[in-house]
C-alpha cells in the first residue's frame, strides 16, 4: 500500500491504462502540454506523445463529438470536461448520439467512452462553473455514472470505466484531488454498480456518494463518540449502476436512512435512493427517510454561505439525531 493523493490515483490510472490500450486516448482542453487544468494529467503527453494525448479547442460540443465518433470506430476516448458545468454545451452528443448509439444500432455499435472531470460546488467559483449534473445524466438510460470519493475508488473505478464498453461519466471533486488515502501498488480494478460500507453500524444509515461520504464518516465519528449513536455509512460510488442491493440490505439492519447528498434537493440521487428504499424496504424502517442536501438554490458566490449551502457536518447529525 502507498499514501498517494485522489489527483495521482486518477493519473496513475489514466497512465496504466494508456499503457495497457493502444487504443486508449486523452482528449480535452489543456490536457497535454499544460499538463490539465488540475495537473490529473501530468505527465501523461510527454510519456505517450501527441497522438495518445491531444489538446483540443475550447469547444465541448466538438471534442465530445469527436471522442463519439472516435468510440464508434474502436477507440477509447477519455475526455476531460474542465468543468461539468460545462457539459450542458454538448448535451446533444452525450446523451442523444453517446446514451443512444448502442440501443439504436441494435447492439451493433459500441460506445467506450470515458468523459470525466469536476463535478462540484465549494469552490466559489460562481453558478455556472458549480453544477453536479450526476442525477440529470443517470436519468438517461444507456450511460453510466460514478462518483469517488476517495484514491483508492478513483483509480479503480477509473480504470474499469476505461475498459467498459459504454459510455460512462466520472463525476470527481476538486476538493478532493488533494487528499491522501491508502492505495494497493498492484494493479486492481473496481466493477461498476457496487457499493461500499466505509463504516458498519448498526443504528442508523448514512447513504452518501461523492465528498458526501466523507461528511458522512465524520457524523458518524461525531454520533458514536457524543450521543452512543452506531451510523453506518454506505457510499454508492456508482449512481448508475446503482447497488440497490446494498441499500437495502444496510437499511434492513439499521431500520433508519439518512440520505446525505451534495445535489440540489429536486430531482437529487437522494430522491431515487429514498423512493427505492420506500417502495422495497418500507416493513423494515423505524423512522422517516431523511434528506440532507444542498440549499435548492444556485451556487452560492461568497465563500462562507457556500459552505453552508453545501450539506454541513452539523445538519447531518442533525438530522440523524431526530430519527435516532
Amino acid at each position: 500500500m502507498a499514501a498517494i493523493t485522489y489527483r495521482k490515483a486518477l493519473n496513475d490510472a489514466l497512465a496504466e491504462e494508456l499503457a495497457h490500450d493502444e487504443n486508449v486516448v486523452i482528449i480535452g482542453e489543456e490536457v497535454a502540454e499544460y499538463n490539465g487544468a488540475y495537473k490529473v494529467t501530468e505527465g501523461l503527453w510527454k510519456r505517450f506523445g501527441d497522438k495518445r494525448v491531444l489538446d483540443t479547442p475550447i469547444s465541448e460540443a466538438a471534442f465530445v463529438g469527436l471522442g463519439v465518433g472516435a468510440s464508434m470506430l474502436g477507440i477509447r476516448p477519455v475526455i476531460e470536461l474542465m468543468f461539468w458545468s460545462f457539459a450542458f454545451v454538448a448535451y446533444d452528443q452525450i446523451v442523444n448520439n453517446a446514451g443512444c448509439i448502442r440501443y439504436m444500432s441494435g447492439g451493433l455499435v459500441n460506445l467506450p467512452l470515458v468523459i470525466r472531470g469536476p463535478a462540484n460546488a465549494g469552490t466559489n467559483v460562481g453558478a455556472t462553473h458549480s453544477h453536479m449534473p450526476e442525477s440529470i445524466l443517470a436519468s438517461n438510460p444507456g450511460v453510466k455514472v460514478v462518483c469517488p470519493a476517495t484514491a483508492y475508488d478513483a483509480k479503480g473505478l477509473m480504470k474499469t470505466a476505461i475498459r467498459d464498453n459504454d459510455p460512462v461519466f466520472v463525476m470527481e471533486n476538486t476538493l478532493l484531488y488533494g487528499e491522501t488515502w491508502e492505495v494497493p501498488e498492484e494493479e486492481y480494478l473496481i466493477p461498476l454498480g457496487v457499493a461500499d460500507v466505509k463504516r458498519e453500524g448498526s443504528d442508523l444509515s448514512l447513504i452518501a456518494h461523492g465528498r458526501a461520504v466523507i461528511t458522512s464518516l465524520q457524523a458518524a465519528d461525531i454520533l458514536a463518540r457524543e450521543h452512543n449513536i452506531d451510523a453506518e455509512v454506505v457510499d454508492l460510488r456508482s449512481i448508475r449502476p446503482l447497488d440497490e442491493e446494498a441499500i437495502l440490505q444496510s437499511v434492513r439492519k439499521t431500520h433508519r436512512a439518512v440520505l446525505v447528498d451534495e445535489n440540489k434537493p429536486f430531482c437529487a440521487v437522494s430522491a431515487q435512493i429514498a423512493t427505492t428504499i420506500q417502495g422495497k424496504a418500507f416493513d423494515d424502517l423505524d423512522a422517516p427517510v431523511m434528506r440532507v442536501c444542498s440549499l435548492d438554490t444556485p451556487a452560492i458566490y461568497s465563500p462562507p454561505l457556500e459552505k453552508l449551502q453545501l450539506p454541513t457536518l452539523e445538519r447531518v447529525v442533525e438530522k440523524a439525531l431526530s430519527i435516532a
